[in-house]
């Protein structure tokens, strides 16, 4: 693979897909995973999102530059690196995030960077012989009848804190010792300021908690009882000991932690399938009324009621219909369907395929973002297993019923986390965003009748045809149903991913749950809902999390991604990152959105100079309502709303007397 496409290699893309050279030229252009020149030996990408700024991100791009000698896009001359940024790698709680080449690293600071950056510098790129790694599928150390379970987290975050570091120590010095253990790679709980999570199984089926364990702490840990009843710092007791994780209310991560993530025996013991064993002796409308009656709307952002959406689909007539989910999850602060595809891939399958047996699909199709290596190896190893296992196929659990499942990797490009750009994408095209009308699901993938919901979504099936629609409706207040998935990011000390029912506050949140700042200083302000949501300052943050009441205050759950600030954040500079992100990310379309959010950076520079500051912001105001009501999607329509946010509660940093 030459890692990038020639100049030359286009004539003989274009005749070999049947297409033209500016068709060619033009997917190559949009995706910012696609080069037409070389790169450095290894790729070095810093993530810009909002979360990694709030950990230290700026001063870590400044240090990268000045440690390289070069800016992004750039190689050194030695032809060793090549610098890129990158909007979220999804690792947000322990920020900032790097990924050098397929690793990601977290919590990296100037000095980690440069050992990082040595390590690379020194090591070779050659394929390893096993490229799924420890971090990869179902690695597991076998010591014999007797042995001691100890289990390790294997997915990004846990990985990026050196999990599989704290597995290859763990061996070593079990056999220097010459204890017997077996070590298992689970999925994360998602306490991430805990990882490395290390549980030890007893005999009686309970788990001991330690954490976060580093590789250097193993030795004391064997020196304390280690895997047996142990006095160590690190010792946590049980889960049910740790309030962070006992206070939890979960259901669509109820597994996560607690099985092998690519066991079908362990999901199948914990209530996995029987949803869809439900569903294969249900008709479609039944299934559909299923869904309506629990009350689940899109947890990817919009919120729409998932079976008016499914009845749509339902009742349009064609000879092929398509299920698609969309895990191109690129909002800042948040990582659920990550962790839920790393943790727990055999529940999203499972929703998918009752899906398609709710609408007449036999095809469906997950498309999944290139920033998250970890999740796809994962993923793609469950969807062999489920095959093999019966679940997907031409005959599904002998019920001759039919669903077919495909996993689809983007090329980088935010706008394809929109539906109808993710479904350009899908057909190889350039993710434009489509009119609508026609909806997705009238005519979607290839023209035809498609479901799109989001990983959460999908998974949530799962649990309501295996429990009931009334059990999962009685979670939750008002029209907002179910369990709300927050992740706390940022600057924030016990970051992670919480489950809980509908209603509780964000100062609930961040301060009981997160613990208020990393950094120890005041937290100032708190973004919800991704790059496109607005900044709460305090006096916000007492309002009920469910998507009505936050509309009320101007802002959204999103997805549930939760950044948090200290006092030291300069808010003219993150609306200034807002119009930033929408001229990278824009599809460009439509002119609001293209070209607004390149005036929107120069006004806000503009406002940074105080040259006339009362005029350039009676112009931003215009410019956003312009964005608002002339953006085809939510990309240029929803820009505004940090921008404004942040010139409405923190005027300060604008050179307003309000604050």
């Amino acid at each position: 693979s030459l890692g990038h496409i020639p100049a030359e290699a286009v004539p003989m893309v274009a005749e070999g897909l049947n297409l033209s050279r500016a068709e060619v030229h033009g997917v190559i252009g949009f995706y910012h995973d696609f080069h037409t020149e070389p790169r450095g030996d290894n790729l070095v990408q810093l993530c810009r999102a909002e979360a990694c700024q709030a950990g230290g991100g700026r001063e870590l791009e400044s240090h990268a530059r000045d440690r390289l000698g070069i800016d992004y896009g750039g190689t050194t001359s030695d032809g060793k690196f090549t610098l890129e940024p990158v909007f979220c790698l999804g690792n947000c709680a322990c920020t900032p995030s790097v990924r050098i080449n397929d690793d990601i690293h977290a919590d990296v600071t100037p000095k980690k960077l440069d050992d990082l950056l040595a390590q690379a510098k020194d090591s070779s790129r050659a394929i390893p012989e096993n490229p799924e790694g420890l971090s990869g599928v179902d690695p597991k150390t076998q010591a014999g009848q007797g042995s001691t379970r100890v289990l390790v987290p294997m997915d990004t975050t846990s990985v990026a804190r050196g999990a599989d570091q704290v597995v290859a120590a763990i061996e070593a010095e079990a056999m220097r010792l010459g204890i017997s253990v077996s070590v298992e790679r689970n999925g994360s709980r998602g306490a991430f300021w805990l990882e490395t999570l290390v549980e030890v199984e007893d005999p009686d089926g309970h788990r001991r908690l330690f954490g976060p364990v580093q590789p250097d702490d193993v030795s004391a840990l064997f020196e304390s009882g280690f895997p047996g009843a142990c006095d160590h710092e690190l010792a946590l007791g049980k889960a049910e000991d740790i309030p962070w994780l006992e206070r939890q209310r979960r259901l669509t991560f109820a597994r996560a932690g607690l099985i092998n993530p690519l066991s079908i025996e362990e999901y199948e013991a914990s209530e996995g399938f029987d949803g869809l064993r439900r569903a294969i002796e249900m008709d479609s409308q039944t299934l559909v009324n299923k869904v309506k009656d629990s009350g689940l709307r899109g947890r990817g952002g919009a919120a729409f009621p998932t079976g008016i959406k499914w009845q749509t689909v339902l009742e349009t007539p064609a000879e092929q219909k398509y299920i698609v989910c969309n895990a191109d999850e690129g909002d800042s602060g948040t990582f659920a369907d990550r962790l839920l595809m790393e943790a727990d891939p055999y529940q999203l399958i499972e929703g998918m395929i009752i899906a398609g047996l709710a609408v007449g699909a036999t095809e469906g199709f997950v498309y999944l973002r290139s920033e998250y290596p970890v999740a796809a190896r994962i993923f793609s190893e469950a969807i062999d297993r489920a095959r093999q296992a019966g679940f997907l196929g031409d005959n599904i659990l002998n019920s001759g019923r039919s669903f077919n499942l495909e996993l689809r990797i983007g090329a980088g490009a935010y706008i394809c986390g929109e539906e109808t750009s993710l479904l350009d994408s899908l057909e190889g095209k350039r993710g434009l965003i489509r009119f609508k009308p026609p909806l997705p699901a009238i005519r979607g993938l290839m023209g035809m009748p498609t479901v799109v919901n989001n990983v959460l979504t999908l998974a949530a099936v799962s649990t309501i045809l295996a429990r009931g629609a009334r059990y999962y409706r009685d979670f939750g207040t008002g029209e907002s149903r179910g369990t709300l998935t927050v992740q706390l990011a940022g600057n924030i000390k016990r970051g992670g991913l919480v489950e809980l029912e509908f209603g509780h506050t964000l100062r609930e949140l961040v301060e009981d749950w997160g613990g208020g700042t990393a950094s120890g200083r005041p937290i100032r302000a708190i973004q919800v809902g991704g790059p496109l949501g607005a900044y709460l300052p305090e006096s916000h943050w007492d309002v009920a999390l469910d998507y009505e009441e936050m509309s009320k205050i101007g802002g959204m759950l999103g997805h549930g991604g939760i950044v948090v600030f200290d006092d030291t954040v300069d808010m003219l500079e993150q609306a200034r990152f807002a119009m930033e992100f929408c001229a990278v990310e824009s599809c460009g379309k439509c002119t609001p959105c293209r070209v607004g959010s390149v005036r929107g950076v120069e006004l806000i520079e503009r406002i940074g100079r105080k040259e006339q500051p009362a005029a350039d912001l009676e112009l931003l105001d215009e410019l956003c309502t312009t964005m608002v009501d002339g953006s085809l999607c939510a990309m240029g329509g929803l820009t505004p709303y940090p921008v404004r946010s942040a010139v409405t509660h923190f005027g300060r940093d604008f050179g307003l007397e309000n604050d």
